[in-house]
């Protein structure tokens, strides 16, 4: 598979809507994380990530008195389960999180769940686990979707990542591209070259993104010798 630039895989998509990026520095020192969201709604745009402590981040209404429905909006894109870090673009963070604390699979915990019932989108759920322990990095991604948009069957795929090779990550997201209905997203996911600095990270992802759809960003680095995190936060409404 080729490599390829994120900055210009996300500057030519308008609208690829939520998106995970997980991968390795180039020195080899450093597990990534990015996770954004993007809305076309006012509903979907009046969000920002906030953290809860250095194991949680969350979605919360920047203002509440807009808030209208957030059954799909507010959720935790992100957990800590011990040495284990779980990124999702939906409510089932949470799934995952207590199925594998039950000594469940990421794959077994996703099988009890589906697509988002958004028709006529039936966004998919897009999720990660990441291991960090002893020196030693490994990761796996999910995507559930509908049938080529026919809600009566969900596709389920799912890639494991033994070993990552330093200056490589995986790109996935929710949409194909923009559209009424908004396709969903086709294939594996995308291989993408890192960066060491996660600042530069950051702000690479934050401003590639579409100026008006893009709505919240959060970036984490993870020491893999010592599974010591920092984390970034870029919210569009502050």
């Amino acid at each position: 598979m080729e490599k390829i630039s994120l900055k210009n895989e996300l500057s030519n998509n308008a609208y690829p809507g939520r998106g995970i990026v997980v991968g390795k520095t180039p020195n080899g020192r450093k597990a990534v994380i990015a996770y954004f969201i993007m809305g076309r709604s006012e509903n979907s745009r009046n969000r920002v990530f906030v953290a809860d402590g250095d194991e949680v981040i969350r979605t919360k209404a920047f203002d509440e008195s807009k808030l209208e429905d957030p059954s799909l909006i507010i959720y935790a894109p992100m957990r800590v389960l011990g040495n284990k870090t779980i990124v999702t673009n939906g409510d089932q963070t949470d799934t995952i999180y207590e199925l594998m604390d039950k000594q469940m699979t990421f794959e077994q915990a996703l099988r009890t769940r589906e697509f988002e019932p958004d028709a006529p989108n039936y966004t998919p759920r897009i999720s990660s686990v990441l291991h960090v322990e002893n020196g030693t990095f490994n990761y796996a991604m999910s995507i559930l979707k509908s049938n080529n948009g026919n809600p009566k069957a969900c596709n389920r795929y799912t890639f494991a990542y033994t070993n990552p090779i330093p200056g490589e990550g995986h790109f996935i997201h929710t949409y194909k591209c923009d559209g009424n209905p908004l396709p969903s997203f086709e294939g594996e996911p995308k291989l993408i070259e890192m960066i060491d600095d996660m600042d530069e990270f950051a702000k690479l992802v934050w401003e590639s993104l579409n100026e008006d759809n893009k709505v919240s960003l959060f970036v984490r680095y993870i020491d893999i010798e010592t599974g010591k995190a920092e984390t970034k936060i870029v919210n569009k409404n502050n």
